[in-house]
């Protein structure tokens, strides 16, 4: 997105010289697969934020959501890739912590993804009515996708989920629910997509993407019981602390990713997508007052 040049010229004056008043510079990684391959995911992305702070810059992946929020608030962690809930828990314990930046654009020019149930295809259940008293996972607490958005929808519609499925479990991430949803350790669970393209492949980015992409499933294995109401793609997020010409220099190489490096960007996206594009705090509006409600 090379238009973003000009949004940001006004704020890049200083250049280079102002970027080497930090001494390095810490990325962060939200989970969902394991820290492997995380680190293998974005390690080009790494070395190009390197290369234009002119700093050491290093990818940490937490064991959970949490570990990625804490490193933004507590200031070890100096941008990630947030989901929506996850900023919105970011911003109710520290307004004027983190920036938001940029947002993923989809194929089909959404900024948009949904959360799936889903089980196996052998397993008799086609919807999520078919799941009542079997044993239901859930990613982790700090998910959007997977728990923050779909816990909402199905208890308006079904009641306390206790009562519901015979078992509600946090599996500890997106990957470990599509692995084990496969495996038979749960009957359904929850986990996300852009929705564009076809089941089959995982759609065209997400979690199920990644998962098909890694070998871990069969797609065709699996079957599609149950869809949330479109959720806002998560933003990347800069520590608001940092030097006015890092955050701007940061925010320069990601928007421009899908032009200069489509291969790297596929994986820092989690599959195909159409640009890194400007987002605003208001995207999320509803996110944050849904996590209030929920008691942050």
């Amino acid at each position: 997105m090379k238009k973003l040049l000009v949004l940001l010229a006004a704020t890049t004056c200083i250049g280079t010289a102002q970027a080497q008043e930090i001494k390095e510079f810490n990325i962060g990684i939200l989970g969902g697969e394991n820290a492997q391959d995380r680190m293998s995911s974005n390690e080009c992305y790494r070395a190009k934020i390197e290369e234009a702070l002119g700093v050491p810059v290093q990818v940490f992946t937490p064991a959970d959501y949490d570990g990625v929020i804490q490193g933004l608030l507590g200031g070890t962690i100096d941008m990630a890739w947030l989901g929506a809930s996850g900023y919105a828990k970011t911003y109710l314990t520290d307004a004027n912590a983190v920036e938001v930046r940029l947002t993923k654009e989809n194929l089909n020019g959404s900024t948009g993804y949904y959360s799936f149930g889903f089980a196996r295809k052998d397993s008799g259940i086609t919807s999520m009515d078919d799941a009542k008293g079997k044993v239901f996972a859930f990613g982790e607490p700090n998910s959007t996708s997977g728990y923050l958005v779909p816990g909402a929808e199905l208890i308006a519609k079904y009641g306390p989920l206790e009562n519901y499925f015979s078992e509600v479990k946090f599996s500890g991430g997106h990957e470990q629910t599509i692995v084990g949803v496969n495996n038979g350790d749960f009957a359904a669970g929850v986990s996300w997509a852009d929705g564009v393209g076809n089941w089959e492949d995982g759609y065209s980015s997400g979690a199920f993407r990644k998962a098909a992409d890694s070998g871990l499933v069969d797609m065709n294995d699996l079957v599609e019981i149950w869809r949330s109401k479109l959720i806002p793609e998560g933003p990347m997020v800069v520590r608001a602390a940092l030097p006015a010409d890092v955050k701007d220099k940061v925010t320069q190489v990601t928007a421009d990713l899908w032009e200069t490096d489509a291969k790297c960007a596929y994986g820092v996206a989690a599959g195909d997508a159409k640009d890194f594009v400007p987002a605003t705090h208001d995207m999320y509006l509803g996110i944050i007052a849904a996590r209030q409600l929920q008691g942050n």
